[in-house]
Protein backbone atom coordinates (compact mmCIF):
# COMPACT_ATOMS: atom_id res chain seq x y z
CA UNK A 1 0.00 0.00 0.00
CA UNK A 2 2.51 2.69 0.80
CA UNK A 3 4.67 1.58 -2.28
CA UNK A 4 1.77 2.05 -4.45
CA UNK A 5 0.95 5.33 -2.63
CA UNK A 6 4.44 6.81 -3.45
CA UNK A 7 4.08 5.45 -7.16
CA UNK A 8 0.87 7.60 -7.72
CA UNK A 9 1.84 10.49 -5.96
CA UNK A 10 5.30 10.74 -8.33
CA UNK A 11 2.82 9.82 -10.94
CA UNK A 12 0.82 13.16 -10.07
CA UNK A 13 4.17 14.98 -9.76
CA UNK A 14 5.11 13.61 -13.00
CA UNK A 15 2.18 14.18 -15.03
CA UNK A 16 1.24 17.63 -13.00
CA UNK A 17 5.08 19.15 -13.74
CA UNK A 18 5.57 17.85 -17.91
CA UNK A 19 1.50 18.06 -18.77
CA UNK A 20 1.13 21.88 -17.00
CA UNK A 21 4.99 22.47 -18.91
CA UNK A 22 3.59 21.61 -22.39
CA UNK A 23 0.14 22.53 -22.10
CA UNK A 24 -1.39 18.81 -22.44
CA UNK A 25 -2.94 18.54 -18.64
CA UNK A 26 -0.98 15.04 -17.53
CA UNK A 27 -3.34 12.54 -19.19
CA UNK A 28 -1.00 11.84 -21.69
CA UNK A 29 1.05 9.95 -18.48
CA UNK A 30 -1.26 9.04 -16.20
CA UNK A 31 -3.32 6.66 -18.67
CA UNK A 32 -0.65 4.93 -19.57
CA UNK A 33 0.94 4.38 -15.88
CA UNK A 34 -2.26 3.63 -14.88
CA UNK A 35 -2.57 1.27 -17.47
CA UNK A 36 0.13 -0.36 -16.62
CA UNK A 37 0.60 -0.59 -13.27
CA UNK A 38 -3.51 -1.64 -12.70
CA UNK A 39 -4.16 -3.95 -15.85
CA UNK A 40 -7.76 -4.74 -14.89
CA UNK A 41 -8.53 -1.08 -15.14
CA UNK A 42 -11.58 -0.64 -17.22
CA UNK A 43 -10.68 1.74 -20.37
CA UNK A 44 -13.61 3.92 -18.82
CA UNK A 45 -11.98 3.62 -15.49
CA UNK A 46 -8.61 5.06 -16.54
CA UNK A 47 -10.31 7.95 -18.50
CA UNK A 48 -12.57 8.82 -15.81
CA UNK A 49 -9.70 8.55 -13.51
CA UNK A 50 -7.49 10.80 -15.18
CA UNK A 51 -10.00 12.98 -15.50
CA UNK A 52 -10.19 13.95 -12.24
CA UNK A 53 -6.41 14.29 -11.56
CA UNK A 54 -6.47 16.12 -14.52
CA UNK A 55 -9.25 18.93 -12.86
CA UNK A 56 -6.73 19.10 -10.10
CA UNK A 57 -3.85 19.92 -12.38
CA UNK A 58 -5.23 22.21 -14.69
CA UNK A 59 -6.85 24.83 -11.90
CA UNK A 60 -3.15 24.72 -10.41
CA UNK A 61 -1.77 25.23 -13.69
CA UNK A 62 -4.00 28.01 -14.55
CA UNK A 63 -3.61 29.84 -11.16
CA UNK A 64 0.11 30.33 -12.06
CA UNK A 65 -0.74 31.37 -15.81
CA UNK A 66 -3.15 33.72 -14.55
CA UNK A 67 -0.89 35.32 -12.75
CA UNK A 68 1.79 35.22 -15.75
CA UNK A 69 -1.30 37.06 -17.52
CA UNK A 70 -0.70 34.56 -20.46
CA UNK A 71 -4.35 32.83 -20.93
CA UNK A 72 -6.66 34.83 -23.93
CA UNK A 73 -9.46 34.20 -22.22
CA UNK A 74 -11.87 35.00 -24.82
CA UNK A 75 -10.92 31.97 -27.09
CA UNK A 76 -10.40 29.77 -23.86
CA UNK A 77 -13.98 30.56 -23.15
CA UNK A 78 -15.32 30.28 -26.59
CA UNK A 79 -13.14 26.73 -26.96
CA UNK A 80 -14.47 24.92 -23.87
CA UNK A 81 -17.67 26.11 -24.41
CA UNK A 82 -17.42 24.17 -27.81
CA UNK A 83 -15.52 20.90 -25.63
CA UNK A 84 -17.91 20.72 -23.26
CA UNK A 85 -20.43 19.23 -25.05
CA UNK A 86 -17.95 16.84 -27.00
CA UNK A 87 -16.61 15.73 -23.38
CA UNK A 88 -19.78 14.46 -22.39
CA UNK A 89 -20.47 12.23 -25.62
CA UNK A 90 -16.54 10.79 -25.10
CA UNK A 91 -17.71 10.22 -21.56
CA UNK A 92 -20.35 7.86 -22.11
CA UNK A 93 -18.65 6.58 -25.58
CA UNK A 94 -15.92 5.08 -23.93
CA UNK A 95 -17.77 2.87 -21.94
CA UNK A 96 -18.85 0.26 -24.79
CA UNK A 97 -14.51 0.67 -25.82
CA UNK A 98 -12.71 -2.49 -25.10
CA UNK A 99 -9.09 -2.90 -23.68
CA UNK A 100 -7.40 -3.07 -27.23
CA UNK A 101 -9.27 -0.75 -29.18
CA UNK A 102 -8.84 1.79 -26.28
CA UNK A 103 -4.87 1.25 -26.07
CA UNK A 104 -4.47 1.60 -29.85
CA UNK A 105 -6.70 4.40 -30.47
CA UNK A 106 -5.20 6.46 -27.71
CA UNK A 107 -1.48 5.28 -29.40
CA UNK A 108 -2.55 6.15 -32.74
CA UNK A 109 -4.08 9.43 -31.30
CA UNK A 110 -0.70 10.31 -29.74
CA UNK A 111 1.47 9.52 -32.92
CA UNK A 112 -0.79 11.90 -35.46
CA UNK A 113 0.04 14.49 -32.56
CA UNK A 114 3.39 13.92 -32.34
CA UNK A 115 3.61 13.69 -36.33
CA UNK A 116 2.09 16.74 -36.93
CA UNK A 117 4.26 18.70 -35.01
CA UNK A 118 7.61 17.17 -36.12
CA UNK A 119 7.08 17.51 -39.35
CA UNK A 120 5.20 21.07 -39.06
CA UNK A 121 5.02 23.14 -41.97
CA UNK A 122 7.49 25.72 -42.91
CA UNK A 123 4.54 27.98 -43.41
CA UNK A 124 1.54 27.70 -40.88
CA UNK A 125 -1.33 26.62 -42.22
CA UNK A 126 -3.50 28.98 -40.80
CA UNK A 127 -1.32 32.02 -42.62
CA UNK A 128 -2.38 29.92 -45.99
CA UNK A 129 -6.30 29.53 -45.03
CA UNK A 130 -7.74 31.21 -42.09
CA UNK A 131 -8.07 35.33 -42.25
CA UNK A 132 -8.02 36.16 -38.44
CA UNK A 133 -11.23 37.33 -37.35
CA UNK A 134 -9.92 38.57 -33.83
CA UNK A 135 -6.27 40.47 -33.70
CA UNK A 136 -5.06 42.32 -30.78
CA UNK A 137 -2.01 42.28 -28.84
CA UNK A 138 -1.56 40.28 -25.33
CA UNK A 139 0.95 41.81 -22.57
CA UNK A 140 1.79 39.39 -19.89
CA UNK A 141 2.71 40.41 -16.09
CA UNK A 142 6.55 40.83 -17.19
CA UNK A 143 5.54 42.90 -19.89
CA UNK A 144 6.46 41.21 -22.96
CA UNK A 145 4.27 41.40 -25.94
CA UNK A 146 2.59 38.74 -27.55
CA UNK A 147 0.51 39.56 -31.05
CA UNK A 148 -2.29 37.34 -31.83
CA UNK A 149 -4.11 37.13 -35.15
CA UNK A 150 -6.64 33.85 -35.33
CA UNK A 151 -10.06 32.82 -36.71
CA UNK A 152 -12.39 31.89 -33.94
CA UNK A 153 -14.71 29.84 -35.52
CA UNK A 154 -11.95 27.45 -37.10
CA UNK A 155 -10.99 26.87 -32.96
CA UNK A 156 -14.45 26.89 -31.80
CA UNK A 157 -15.14 24.03 -34.70
CA UNK A 158 -12.54 22.25 -33.91
CA UNK A 159 -12.99 22.25 -29.52
CA UNK A 160 -16.09 19.92 -30.18
CA UNK A 161 -13.93 17.27 -31.34
CA UNK A 162 -11.43 17.73 -28.92
CA UNK A 163 -13.38 17.52 -26.06
CA UNK A 164 -15.18 14.25 -27.35
CA UNK A 165 -11.20 12.76 -27.72
CA UNK A 166 -10.34 14.18 -24.42
CA UNK A 167 -12.98 12.60 -22.50
CA UNK A 168 -12.72 9.43 -24.18
CA UNK A 169 -9.24 8.90 -23.96
CA UNK A 170 -9.19 11.20 -20.42
CA UNK A 171 -5.91 13.05 -22.12
CA UNK A 172 -7.63 16.27 -21.13
CA UNK A 173 -7.38 17.91 -24.91
CA UNK A 174 -4.28 20.20 -24.71
CA UNK A 175 -2.43 17.29 -26.89
CA UNK A 176 -4.55 18.31 -29.99
CA UNK A 177 -5.76 22.05 -29.00
CA UNK A 178 -1.86 23.28 -28.55
CA UNK A 179 -1.08 22.04 -31.89
CA UNK A 180 -4.10 23.43 -32.90
CA UNK A 181 -3.52 26.72 -31.49
CA UNK A 182 -0.05 27.10 -32.79
CA UNK A 183 -0.48 25.88 -36.39
CA UNK A 184 -4.24 26.50 -37.78
CA UNK A 185 -4.58 29.77 -35.49
CA UNK A 186 -1.07 31.24 -35.01
CA UNK A 187 -0.84 31.78 -31.53
CA UNK A 188 2.70 32.17 -29.96
CA UNK A 189 3.05 28.60 -28.43
CA UNK A 190 3.75 29.92 -24.90
CA UNK A 191 0.06 31.64 -24.88
CA UNK A 192 -1.39 28.45 -26.80
CA UNK A 193 0.03 26.64 -23.68
CA UNK A 194 -1.55 28.89 -20.93
CA UNK A 195 -4.96 29.27 -22.71
CA UNK A 196 -5.01 25.56 -23.04
CA UNK A 197 -4.78 24.76 -19.72
CA UNK A 198 -7.21 27.19 -18.84
CA UNK A 199 -9.73 25.73 -21.30
CA UNK A 200 -9.07 22.10 -20.05
CA UNK A 201 -9.83 23.64 -16.59
CA UNK A 202 -13.09 24.33 -17.31
CA UNK A 203 -14.26 21.27 -19.86
CA UNK A 204 -12.94 18.77 -17.22
CA UNK A 205 -15.35 19.85 -14.50
CA UNK A 206 -18.13 18.64 -16.46
CA UNK A 207 -16.32 15.77 -17.94
CA UNK A 208 -15.24 14.91 -14.45
CA UNK A 209 -18.33 15.09 -13.53
CA UNK A 210 -20.10 12.82 -16.34
CA UNK A 211 -17.53 10.24 -15.37
CA UNK A 212 -18.24 10.31 -11.82
CA UNK A 213 -21.97 10.07 -12.53
CA UNK A 214 -21.09 6.88 -14.51
CA UNK A 215 -19.16 5.89 -11.22
CA UNK A 216 -16.41 5.67 -13.92
CA UNK A 217 -14.14 7.13 -11.36
CA UNK A 218 -11.52 5.76 -8.64
CA UNK A 219 -11.73 7.93 -6.17
CA UNK A 220 -8.62 6.21 -3.68
CA UNK A 221 -6.50 6.85 -6.75
CA UNK A 222 -7.44 10.54 -7.96
CA UNK A 223 -6.86 11.11 -3.98
CA UNK A 224 -2.98 9.28 -4.35
CA UNK A 225 -2.54 11.19 -7.95
CA UNK A 226 -3.68 14.91 -6.55
CA UNK A 227 -0.94 16.20 -4.67
CA UNK A 228 1.62 15.63 -6.94
CA UNK A 229 -0.64 16.86 -9.37
CA UNK A 230 -1.18 20.04 -8.22
CA UNK A 231 2.61 20.29 -7.08
CA UNK A 232 3.73 19.10 -10.44
CA UNK A 233 0.84 22.03 -11.92
CA UNK A 234 2.65 24.78 -10.44
CA UNK A 235 6.70 23.95 -10.69
CA UNK A 236 5.25 22.96 -15.06
CA UNK A 237 3.56 26.22 -15.03
CA UNK A 238 6.53 28.62 -13.82
CA UNK A 239 9.20 26.53 -15.88
CA UNK A 240 7.04 26.76 -19.24
CA UNK A 241 7.90 30.79 -18.96
CA UNK A 242 12.01 30.33 -19.02
CA UNK A 243 12.26 27.80 -21.60
CA UNK A 244 12.26 28.19 -25.27
CA UNK A 245 8.94 28.18 -27.72
CA UNK A 246 10.35 25.77 -29.83
CA UNK A 247 11.90 23.43 -27.05
CA UNK A 248 8.62 23.16 -25.82
CA UNK A 249 7.28 22.10 -29.12
CA UNK A 250 9.99 19.46 -29.26
CA UNK A 251 9.64 18.33 -25.66
CA UNK A 252 6.05 17.62 -25.93
CA UNK A 253 6.30 15.59 -29.67
CA UNK A 254 9.22 13.30 -28.42
CA UNK A 255 7.35 12.75 -25.10
CA UNK A 256 3.90 12.02 -26.89
CA UNK A 257 5.49 9.65 -29.53
CA UNK A 258 7.66 7.74 -26.84
CA UNK A 259 4.42 7.22 -24.76
CA UNK A 260 2.27 6.04 -27.98
CA UNK A 261 4.22 3.31 -28.90
CA UNK A 262 5.07 1.88 -25.40
CA UNK A 263 1.11 1.85 -24.87
CA UNK A 264 0.15 -0.36 -28.22
CA UNK A 265 3.13 -2.44 -27.45
CA UNK A 266 0.96 -3.06 -24.70
CA UNK A 267 -2.74 -3.64 -26.55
Amino acid sequence: MIIELLMLLLIGLLAGMSGSLVGLGGGFIVVPALAFLFPDMLPAHLAGTSMAMLLVNSISSTYVYAKQQRIEYQAALWFAAASIPGSVIGAFWVESMTGKAFYIGFGAFLIFVSLLLIFKPKQSIGALHFRPTVSRTLVDASGESFPLAYHLPVGVAISFFVGFLSSLFGVGGGSLMVPTMTLLLLFPPHIAVATSMFQISLSAVVSTTTHAFLLNIDWMKVLMLAPGAFVGGQIGARLAKRIPAGVLVKVLAVMLMLVAFRLMMKS
